[in-house]
């Protein structure tokens, strides 16, 4: 069961896509991977990754997911607090 948070991190990262949607169709999932690892904290893309692994992230549109395997898939999940801006 989804919790509050977590289906804000959907709604999110959802929105965030549907903003993307308007962008040159070659590099959308590229954008929605850079606004998320921009704008996001280390709490939310964790729980982000977390729950691709499971059934939740079936809310998240093709878009969406898309983005945020990008973002995963580039090593940006690097341990929390080790990042900088």
């Amino acid at each position: 069961m989804s919790s509050s948070t977590d289906l804000k991190l959907i709604r999110m990262a959802n929105q965030i896509a549907t903003f993307f949607e308007s962008q040159p169709e070659g590099d959308r999932a590229e954008r929605v991977a850079a606004h998320l690892r921009s704008f996001w904290e280390p709490r939310m893309r964790d729980r982000l990754f977390a729950m691709m692994e499971t059934d939740e992230a079936d809310a998240l549109t093709p878009l969406a997911r898309r983005g945020a395997e990008i973002w995963r898939d580039a090593g940006q999940a690097v341990p929390a607090g080790s990042e900088t801006r």
